[in-house]
């Protein structure tokens, strides 16, 4: 039952921010039609009412009624966390609603795992909630022993290509840190409650940030030639917020950022192949040429081939 509360929510939520704004006898007509009305032609007023006050309580979304129109609309900042976070609930809300309709073609569906999100999620939520310090060893990858008995004040939680991290404070050296759940055993929520900065930001945080490593180097413009194919890519998908393109020609187009040079946007370069070149600056076109050396350097015997003929007969 309460599962099926929480679809109907959902259900409300997602058809009246799909409308915009819709009067209350089309918002009836399109439940009527929905799997959720039971064989109801209309939600009751009082159920109405009730559901109303629930999303807002659950989702922070307020459901309002426009006096004049008498039409209901969700008021929202655009791009606000309020919002992003709605948005994510809803596409993974109806993802799951589609799938569990799907399970016949189970075996022909396949979906990307976030382990991380099993364990410690709901904790580490619950603990930013509370503005509680946590307690976890930490296992990282670059090092065979982990860090015992870590403690940090949660300030906010980024997913970042099916990995959930955890930025706050560490307590032992007062320097803010980033944590990959999935890298945490023993997990403690402590009693030690912490005050969040006045001015704690997730959005500022990772302002110039590519991924999730912030660099405290200086913010730089950087230009990428891209070719026509990779171009269309990077339009659906900017690489970072800053993306802008600032000129397009018949092979290639400029993309221009406004962010700190990191590994990790010199591995996403990389990613890209020859489709890509740096033109600016002269210490990213260094950083992916020294990674590329060293990748080389990796085949001594094998003579880097010229030609996509090579290329071909060499795999």
């Amino acid at each position: 039952m309460a599962r099926d509360l929480l679809n109907r929510y959902i259900w409300i939520v997602d058809t009246i921010k799909r409308f915009g704004r819709i009067s209350r006898k089309e918002l009836d007509r399109r439940w009527a039609n929905s799997p959720f009305s039971n064989g109801e032609t209309r939600i009751p007023r009082r159920t109405f009412y009730n559901y109303r006050q629930a999303i807002e309580e659950l989702f922070s979304v307020t459901i309002l009624c426009d006096p004049v129109t008498y039409e209901y609309y969700i008021e929202e900042e655009p791009g606000s966390a309020g919002e992003q976070i709605t948005n994510w609930l809803l596409n993974a809300s109806a993802t799951s609603n589609v799938l569990q309709g799907s399970k016949e073609i189970a075996s022909r569906i396949m979906l990307e795992d976030v382990p991380s999100a099993r364990e410690h999620l709901a904790g580490m939520m619950e603990a930013l909630r509370d503005c509680r310090a946590v307690t976890f060893d930490y296992h990282p990858h670059s090092r065979v022993n982990p860090s015992r008995d870590v403690e940090i004040e949660p300030w906010f939680l980024r997913i970042y290509r099916q990995i959930w991290y955890v930025t706050g404070r560490e307590s032992s050296s007062g320097k803010v840190k980033t944590y990959a759940l999935d890298r945490i055993r023993g997990l403690k929520i402590q009693p030690r409650v912490f005050v969040l900065p006045a001015d704690t930001d997730p959005k500022s945080y990772f302002k110039d940030a590519y991924g999730i490593m912030v660099d405290k180097g200086e913010t730089r413009r950087v230009v990428l030639r891209v070719d026509t194919r990779q171009a269309k890519y990077l339009r659906a998908l900017p690489l970072h917020h800053s993306q802008v393109e600032e000129e397009v020609n018949d092979g290639y187009s400029r993309f221009t950022y406004r962010l700190r040079l990191t590994a990790d946007f010199v591995s996403e370069i990389i990613s890209l192949g020859n489709q890509v070149v740096v033109e600016a600056p002269r210490e990213l076109r260094a950083m992916v040429i020294t990674r590329l050396r060293d990748t080389l350097a990796n085949y001594p015997d094998q003579s880097p081939p010229t030609t996509t003929a090579d290329l071909s007969q060499t795999s």
